[in-house]
């Protein structure tokens, strides 16, 4: 178990997250992490966007579809058929 000091930003309290954890869990800055409040107990946990097929599409731009003829593409890496 490590310890932190914590710092003043604005009206807020600030902790360093030590570079290990961040590297462990895939962290950089402006990534979002969740966190508990049990008692006296502060616990943090990444949290990850979840993707959907629809919601990729759908923020797809349209110049990637260009080619009306994608699908008769050749297969190059490992595609499922």
């Amino acid at each position: 178990m490590g310890t932190a000091t914590l710092r003043r930003s604005g009206g807020s309290l600030i902790m360093v997250i030590p570079p290990a954890y961040a590297e462990q869990n895939h962290l950089t800055a402006g990534d979002t992490v969740k966190f508990n409040i049990e008692g006296q107990r502060l616990t943090l946990s990444p949290q990850r966007k979840r993707y959907d097929a629809a919601s990729l599409l759908a923020e797809t731009p349209a110049e990637f579809f260009s080619d009306s003829e994608w699908d008769k593409l050749p297969a190059t890496g490992q595609e499922v058929w």
